[in-house]
């Protein structure tokens, strides 16, 4: 039996268009996640429903309307590229790509069918998460297994978990940052801002903060930055529940009025750019530095769609 081997990239989702109805949408399935909020349903999804939802939908409406493309969301423009530049890669290989998102359109659950269809009987999962989490990795991995158990038959599967510390990934991201000192020069110290989660997922045994500390350090090292040129923080917390420090929007102020002038912000654990890089960081919290005393803030792309991220991605799916 010839075997038919297919990729399947996998990335968080966003809405299909940045108005209230398709961002309240997508924040039902996201939010509704167990994986994302494991507060008993009973006491969650009243506060969902009546609150969040009501609240929160309009006000993230405006805040896509900042970042949008012209005909898509960056995060689905930036996948849709990975997606057909690997795919341009692997095409002497006879190795189909498909892309998915955990929340949204498509979905797993829809490209698992599609590639069932074409009969592939070998498929390599990547989510495109370098450092592992339960709150994002581990979704892609459940609706995986969901779209499987209906199936009589199902392909070889070949999940990867994470690649904080791969080589090339570390390569691409010490790349990224020299190009943009070439251009900008260099700032004063390097942010380091990852995506946050609440403290206690890291109680229970989830390794993210492990290897968002890894990767900085392969990093720092590659670059030859002495502790006081790099800061390692976490964005995006929400509620009040204790989430990873230290956190972005209290270390920014900080750094100000230490007499830093100039910052250059990287976020490594975004693999394209998306709301929380290109409004909450380049635009939000740039605001806060310049607030706070601070003269220059530099935004330094996520890898997005560069050669040396599908390089990157080409070594992940082939190994």
């Amino acid at each position: 039996m010839n075997k038919k081997h297919a990729v399947l990239l996998v990335n968080l989702g966003t809405p299909e268009s940045p108005d209230t109805k398709s961002v309240r949408s997508f924040l039902l399935d996201f939010l509704s996640d167990r994986r994302v909020v494991d507060i008993a349903r009973i006491i969650w999804l009243p506060i969902l429903y009546l609150i969040i939802l009501p609240t929160r939908s309009a006000r993230v409406a405006k805040l896509y309307k900042k970042i949008w493309f012209e005909n898509d969301s960056p995060l689905r423009f930036y996948t849709k590229l990975q997606t057909q530049k690997l795919a341009d890669r692997l095409v002497s290989q006879n190795i189909t790509v498909e892309y998915a998102m955990t929340y949204g359109k498509p979905s797993i659950a829809q490209q698992i069918q599609k590639l069932q269809l074409q009969g592939i009987t070998n498929l390599t999962v990547l989510p495109l998460y370098p450092q592992y989490s339960v709150s994002t990795t581990a979704p892609v991995f459940d609706q995986l297994s969901a779209a499987i158990k209906k199936q009589f038959n199902f392909p070889a599967i070949n999940f990867i978990h994470d690649y904080h510390d791969h080589p090339l990934y570390i390569r691409a991201l010490v790349e990224s940052i020299r190009s943009h000192w070439l251009v900008h020069g260099k700032g004063q110290c390097l942010v380091f801002s990852f995506h946050g989660i609440p403290k206690r997922y890291v109680t229970l045994g989830d390794v993210y903060q492990m290897h968002c500390e890894q990767t900085v350090q392969l990093v720092v090292t590659e670059l030859g930055l002495t502790d006081l040129q790099y800061k390692l923080c976490y964005q995006s917390r929400v509620g009040r529940e204790e989430w990873l420090k230290p956190y972005l929007d209290e270390t920014l102020p900080k750094i100000a009025t230490q007499g830093i002038e100039m910052i250059d912000v990287i976020s490594p654990a975004f693999s394209c750019d998306c709301l929380e890089t290109l409004e909450e960081l380049a635009m939000d919290n740039k605001a806060l530095f310049l607030a706070s005393g601070g003269k220059q803030f530099h935004y330094i792309p996520c890898l997005n769609d560069s050669d040396a991220h599908i390089a990157l991605l080409q070594a992940l799916v082939t190994k």
